[in-house]
């Protein structure tokens, strides 16, 4: 559904991507994840006919964004990182601008529009202007926008930034209804917990360039089963193990506290980035 071969951009002098290839299959959510100024928006903005690449290949649904563009956008919904809904308009009209820029017929916008208010929940809000939404019911709102027009990839640049737990898991719920519809998603976001709990494969982009590309449970799997943070001399490290047992062995230094967990997929990430040092316990092999 999505494919990507040596994608590169520069920006001046700074080199933002640095040939990317991946491969997004019908159907997956896919979790791209890396620091601020790893290059996720970037590849986001390229896929949507955003940015300008500086070389290489992209193809959704099979068109390529440069030779078949406007059949490339047709194939992609797009919920970016800041609210941009019309403040004044009222939810209804959001998404039916939104269908019209498609040149949807009016019978056809309106029975989508009231499915997909169903969809999030929110008929009782359809006559509510946009201004009046707690930041939830406009994120929940931004994503039905991106689907009235039935695009077959959603790109979902950080969704949930910002929001409180609890609508986060709202929006999470949402996330995979879609999926389990048939819709490929493309998903960025900081909150590691978010990709480790929807995303069917992920890929860790450090300074421009893809270094894992694996389900979460073999990204983990890399460092172990269970996780000790050692915090020391105002430092925190941390030691990998393969089983619980095994990390029932470890003993603490004098003046060190420690605390048991199960790896998760930060740990992983972190790992392979070489964002942070692990520890070493006494005849524990640590792991990178």
């Amino acid at each position: 559904m999505i494919k990507i071969r040596n994608l590169t951009k520069y920006y001046k002098n700074i080199h933002a991507l640095k040939g990317i290839c991946l491969h997004v299959p019908e159907g997956e959510l896919f979790a791209y994840l890396g620091p601020n100024g790893a290059g996720k928006t970037t590849t986001i903005r390229i896929l949507t006919g955003l940015t300008q690449l500086s070389s290489g290949d992209a193809w959704l649904n099979g068109f390529h964004i440069h030779q078949h563009t406007l059949d490339a956008k047709r194939q992609c919904g797009l919920v970016p990182q800041s609210v941009n809904l019309d403040q004044e308009l009222t939810v209804y009209e959001n998404l039916d601008v939104h269908g019209r820029l498609f040149h949807m017929p009016s019978e056809k916008r309106k029975e989508k529009i009231h499915e997909l208010l169903t969809y999030i929940d929110m008929e009782d809000r359809k006559d509510t202007p946009a201004r009046q939404l707690s930041g939830g019911m406009k994120r929940r709102v931004m994503i039905a926008r991106s689907l009235v027009h039935s695009p077959k990839v959603l790109f979902l640049d950080e969704p949930t930034v910002g929001l409180d737990a609890g609508i986060r898991r709202r929006i999470w719920a949402l996330i995979k209804k879609i999926q389990q519809n048939g819709t490929t998603i493309f998903l960025t976001t900081h909150y590691i917990e978010e990709a480790e709990f929807l995303a069917d494969r992920v890929a860790f982009l450090d300074e421009g360039k893809i270094v894992a590309n694996d389900t979460p449970q073999k990204l983990m799997a890399r460092l172990g089963e269970w996780a000790i943070d050692r915090i020391a001399d105002n430092e925190m490290n941390t030691v990998y193990f393969e089983t619980r047992e095994a990390a029932g062995t470890y003993s603490p230094e004098q003046h060190e506290s420690f605390t048991l967990r199960r790896v998760n997929l930060e740990d992983a990430f972190l790992s392979l980035t070489g964002k942070k040092v692990s520890g070493k316990a006494p005849g524990q092999k640590e792991k990178s």
